[in-house]
């Protein structure tokens, strides 16, 4: 293997253990639930969330799931959640 590639290698395994490098500005995923699969997302700002407790409360347990599982890597307006964070 090329020394090149094996510093490229390197250099990811260690990025992918700073999480805090990464901050998601938007993106969409298919969150399958308990009782359906619901297209989930952040973008410009605002989660969304296909289900139907979203359509209501403006949250539900994907969007807050998702906030747990990223919480580094959103922004602090994203995490609703987070000790100190506007949403508390």
């Amino acid at each position: 293997m090329q020394s090149s590639l094996i510093g490229k290698i390197e250099k990811a395994r260690r990025y992918a253990e700073e999480k805090e490098r990464v901050t998601f500005s938007d993106f969409s995923v298919h969150f399958r639930g308990d009782n359906d699969t619901y297209l989930t997302g952040y973008k410009d700002g605002r989660w969304h969330c296909t289900c139907h407790f979203f359509t209501s409360w403006g949250v539900c347990s994907h969007t807050m799931a998702l906030e747990k599982m990223l919480d580094e890597m959103l922004p602090d307006e994203a995490v609703t959640m987070r000790a100190g964070s506007s949403g508390q």
